[in-house]
C-alpha cells in the first residue's frame, strides 16, 4: 500500500516540486495540498494521510500552529521544511517540539540543481516515517505538544491515543563507575529526545558529555543554545580545542566532524564528502574508545539508518558500555536497533529513563 501524503505550502512552485518528486516514487502517492495551516488541518482530518509535509511561514495560519493542532486533533507525522538560517533553525526546533518528526532545509538550489539526491533524501524520509509509525497503533506527539485552537473551531478536539507501549528486552542494573566521558549519538528525532535526557541531569553531573546530532552546520548553534537555556549543566557547540569538562555538554558542530584525543581536548576537522553524515556518530564515538578505552559510556537515540554501529563495536571491544533507546520511545528505531541487533547494547532503555540512569551510573 502506497505512503499517503499531504503536501503543505503557500508556494504554488514548491507544492508542485514537492507534490512531483514524490508522486515519482510507486511507494508513495500525494493525496492532497494545502496553501496554509488551516487548510492542512481541515485536509488532515479529512484526508488521513500517512505523512505531512510542512512548511513554517504561511498565511492564516504558521506551520507551528498547524502542527499543534494537527497532534491534537488527529495526530499525523509532519516532516517540516525549513530554511538554513539561525531562525530557521530556531523556529525548526520549536516545531519539533509542537510535535513534529523531523524535518528538511528547504533550498530551491538544490531542487533544482540535483533533483535526483533530493529526491532520494524526500522520499526515504517520508516512507521510513510512515514504516515507523505503521508499527504503533497511534502517533505520539512530544509532550511539548499542546492543544491551540482555531477561530473557527467548534468544539475541543479529543487527546490522542497514547502509543501502545512494545515489549523490550530486560536490561542489566545500571552500572556505577568513574567514566570519563558520557557520549550520546543521534538523528530523527533527536532534538526532542535529547532534551528530555539531559533535562534530568543534576548540574553537578560529575562526567564530560559529547552530542551528535545529525543536523546541518546552521542548526546547531541555535540547538546548543536552547538545550543551554533548559538543562542544569551547560551546552555548547564544541569547537576546534575545546577541552571536555564535568558537567558540560559539547554539541558536534554541522558540517564537520568531531573527535577526542587522550588529553581530552575535541578535534573539529572538516565534513568528508565520502561520509554520509557530517557529523557522524561512529566517528566520534571511534576517537572516544582510543582516547579512554573503557571508561567510556556511550548511548545511541532514535535515529535513521546505522550511524554509532560501528563506533559502538570498538567502545565495546575496549570495554565500554553502550546503551540503546527502546523501540517504543523512538521516532524512528534505526540506530538503536543496529545496535541491539548487533549485540552490542549493555542496556535498552526508555527515554524518559535514560538520564535518570545516566546520573545513576556516573555518581
Amino acid at each position: 500500500m502506497a505512503v499517503k501524503v499531504l503536501v503543505v505550502d503557500d508556494s504554488g512552485f514548491f507544492r508542485r516540486r514537492v507534490s512531483e518528486i514524490l508522486s515519482s516514487d510507486s511507494g508513495i502517492e500525494v493525496i492532497g495540498t494545502a496553501t496554509n495551516g488551516r487548510e492542512a488541518i481541515d485536509q488532515a482530518m479529512a484526508l488521513k494521510p500517512d505523512v505531512i509535509t510542512m512548511d513554517y511561514e504561511m498565511p492564516m495560519m504558521d506551520g507551528i500552529t498547524a502542527v499543534r493542532n494537527i497532534m491534537q486533533r488527529c495526530p499525523t507525522p509532519v516532516l517540516m521544511f525549513s530554511s538554513l538560517t539561525h531562525e530557521g533553525a530556531r523556529v525548526t526546533l520549536d516545531a519539533l517540539d509542537a510535535g513534529a518528526v523531523d524535518f528538511l532545509p528547504k533550498n530551491f538550489e538544490d531542487i533544482s540543481r540535483n533533483p535526483a539526491k533530493v529526491k532520494q533524501l524526500l522520499c526515504e524520509k517520508i516512507l521510513s516515517i510512515a514504516r515507523s509509525n505503521r508499527r504503533s497503533t497511534s502517533f505520539s506527539p512530544s509532550p511539548a505538544a499542546a492543544p491551540v485552537s482555531t477561530p473557527n473551531s467548534a468544539s475541543a478536539a479529543p487527546a490522542p491515543t497514547p502509543r501502545t507501549p512494545v515489549a523490550t528486552p530486560s536490561s542489566a542494573p545500571v552500572r556505577r563507575k568513574a567514566y570519563r566521558l558520557v557520549a550520546i549519538g543521534t538523528s530523527t528525532g533527536g532534538p526532542v529526545a535529547l532534551q528530555r535526557v539531559l533535562t534530568q541531569l543534576p548540574a553537578n553531573f560529575p562526567a564530560p558529555i559529547v552530542l551528535i546530532q545529525h543536523m546541518p552546520a546552521a542548526f546547531t548553534k541555535a540547538f546548543a543554545e536552547r538545550l543551554n537555556s533548559l538543562c542544569r549543566i551547560s551546552v555548547k557547540e564544541a569547537e576546534d580545542g575545546d577541552l571536555l569538562r564535568p558537567g558540560v555538554a559539547l554539541l558536534a558542530p554541522g558540517g564537520k566532524q568531531m573527535m577526542i584525543d587522550g588529553r581530552g581536548q575535541i578535534k573539529i576537522l572538516p565534513g568528508d564528502e565520502r561520509l554520509n553524515y557530517k557529523p557522524c556518530v561512529d566517528i566520534t564515538f571511534g576517537s572516544a574508545a582510543k582516547a579512554y578505552a573503557d571508561k567510556v559510556l556511550a548511548v545511541v537515540l532514535t535515529g535513521m539508518g546505522a550511524d554509532g554501529r560501528d563506533g559502538a563495536r570498538m567502545l565495546k571491544e575496549a570495554g565500554s558500555q553502550v546503551w540503546a533507546q527502546d523501540e517504543a520511545s523512538c521516532v524512528i528505531y534505526g540506530m538503536p536497533m543496529a545496535v541491539v541487533k548487533a549485540n552490542l547494547a549493555d542496556a535498552v532503555y526508555p527515554l524518559d529513563d535514560i538520564g535518570r540512569h545516566l546520573a545513576e551510573a556516573c555518581n
